[in-house]
């Protein structure tokens, strides 16, 4: 048996197809758990448990010493805290597409730009419009995202009758969104800037692209000053979730370990005969260490990152976030607000509007070129889903709306994202249907 037949092929194109795949997978099975979390969640607040339920999540955690206050609700602590490693892990994966996916090309990533850019921008100017002279028009930020994991699960039910290109399309789109969402939080629902504070946690990114530079590996490292800069963007004003976009973006795509050195010290190992030679203080034995961190560092920071902390987003985070924010008391009055129909109004109609027009428009200018076996057809069937709103939405309304105000937010987010599914599971049913008729 030749050399070539005893190895698994492995062709260029699994470095893109595969941590894709991966990723929808993993997306895939978390928007099911999500919508578990999310009908949990309403039951409860809508159960002779309801006062018990939200009691818990607004219990103050923390430490208060004098006037140094680092406390907050629990719900506070998921919302700024945990949801830090959700937009790490998406900024994760904009950057493996923009480096080394299927966005590196110009022009295939401007399509899901043009589109996430419509898609945010259509429904804040539809909600501004419907909501100006109220005392809910600041809640514009509310409409601009889509949720990724609802979106990729519905595209999970359709399977193979849509075509790949789809899914890449509203999967980059949706990450555009979220990384464009959390800009809108940071800047349009931060409050006064302390400039000392933002300072250092400035010097802290700069601490941490020096240790890139220089070749530092160590994750505690990493993770202490991604702590302590969360720390001083969380003081300075700025929401501090933005600190999870920046170090996401900020890691390395590319790994430390050509294929052609990690080939030559695996041949150093294999070409010790069999036996006993491995332990001791040995140059056997170093070799052997210094092959296992060579298949470690072979991949890069951000595919081993996003390896480790996306099944703990997905499988954890997500669904605690749900449940510590999804709860809407359902009522008649809920349903009769203005602001409930402004959300989904902007959601179910202003966000594919907006995908659609950005996305021709860029295609028209020559700045973007269709996917593969992508049409105006499945774009529009597709640009329905994108009013899932829920994650972001959710966590964007809670920073905007009042109390009063917010049950009936939640209840326009709930109703548009359960159109907006419905909508674009039917619409690329039937064209699916179509397609393969013809």
């Amino acid at each position: 048996m030749s050399k070539s037949d005893q190895d698994l092929p492995h062709e260029m194109i699994q470095q893109i197809t595969e941590p894709l795949t991966r990723f929808l997978k993993i997306e895939a099975a978390a928007g099911t758990i999500l919508l578990g979390a999310m009908l949990v969640a309403v039951a409860v607040t809508n159960s002779v448990w309801s006062s018990a339920f939200s009691a818990f999540w607004e219990m103050n955690i923390g430490i208060h010493l004098g006037t140094w206050d680092l406390s907050r609700p629990l719900r506070g602590w998921i919302n700024d805290g945990l949801m830090t490693l959700f937009f790490f892990v998406v900024a994760l994966e904009l950057k493996r597409e923009l480096v080394r996916g299927e966005l590196r090309s110009f022009h295939m990533a401007m399509l899901p730009l043009a589109g996430a850019l419509g898609g945010m921008l259509f429904p804040a100017l539809l909600y501004l419009f419907v909501m100006r002279d109220t005392a809910e028009v600041h809640g514009w930020g509310t409409v601009m995202a889509t949720d990724t994991a609802f979106m990729i699960a519905c595209l999970a039910i359709l399977g193979r009758r849509i075509p790949s290109s789809l899914r890449l399309f509203l999967l980059s789109l949706a990450i555009f969104d979220d990384v464009g969402a959390i800009l809108v939080v940071a800047f349009g629902y931060g409050h006064a800037l302390d400039w000392t504070a933002l300072g250092f946690g400035l010097a802290g990114f700069i601490a941490v692209a020096g240790f890139t530079w220089m070749g530092v590996r160590s994750s505690p490292v990493y993770s202490l000053f991604g702590v302590a800069i969360w720390f001083c963007v969380d003081v300075s004003g700025l929401h501090p979730t933005i600190v999870g976009v920046v170090l996401g973006l900020m890691t390395p795509a590319r790994g430390w370990v050509s294929d052609e050195r990690l080939r030559f010290i695996f041949g150093k190992v294999l070409s010790y005969p069999s036996g006993d030679h491995w332990s001791g203080d040995t140059v056997d034995r170093h070799d052997l260490r210094l092959a296992g961190t060579a298949a470690r560092e072979t991949l890069s920071p951000v595919e081993r990152l996003e390896i480790r902390l996306h099944p703990w987003v997905g499988f954890g985070i997500m669904p605690v976030f749900a449940l510590a924010n999804a709860g809407v008391a359902l009522s008649p009055e809920s349903l009769a607000q203005p602001l409930t129909y402004a959300i989904i109004f902007a959601l179910v109609c202003g966000k594919p509007l907006g995908v659609i027009s950005m996305s021709w428009l860029a295609v028209r200018l020559g700045l973007a070129t269709l996917f593969a076996k992508l049409n105006w057809s499945l774009i529009a069937g597709g640009s329905l889903l994108t009013g899932i709103g829920f994650t972001m939405s959710l966590f964007i309304a809670g920073l905007a709306f009042t109390p009063s105000s917010l049950d009936a937010a939640k209840t326009g987010i709930l109703a548009a994202s359960l159109i907006s599914a419905a909508a674009g599971l039917l619409a690329l049913t039937v064209l699916s249907s179509r397609t393969s008729r013809s």
